[in-house]
């Protein structure tokens, strides 16, 4: 596999199944063959993030934070990341390294639900 990541990411092919390619296992509810979309919904685009944590503050705070400052989340260091498609939970993971690039090994998908969008 020639394209790094970021080519792979911008050029909108799913990359799931080329995980193996960084040395990574893709997640078992992505490589099922039971959980195949209908052809005209496979290839539209979603968001997927990962999310540290979050945390509330005043305008006040938010007006005072400086390039040193540091703000405490609500979420453990060492807590597996939420996992988010389109700003949706739908499960949790944790981040990798493989070579100079990031991952995401995916822990569990408590909210993705595919099996309903299947025919």
């Amino acid at each position: 596999m020639d394209m790094n990541l970021n080519e792979q990411l911008t050029g909108g092919d799913v990359i799931i199944d080329d995980l193996d390619g960084l040395g990574l296992d893709a997640a078992p509810a992505a490589r099922n063959p039971g959980r195949s979309l209908p052809q005209m919904m496979r290839r539209i685009p979603v968001t997927l993030t990962l999310e540290v944590g979050s945390t509330r503050v005043s305008l006040q705070e938010l007006m005072a934070i400086q390039p040193s400052s540091v703000l405490p989340l609500d979420s453990l260091a060492g807590e597996p990341l939420v996992i988010k498609v389109n700003g949706t939970p739908i499960g949790r993971a944790e981040v990798v390294v493989a070579g100079e690039q990031y991952g995401l090994k995916v822990i569990d998908l408590d909210g993705l639900n595919l099996d309903m969008l299947a025919p």
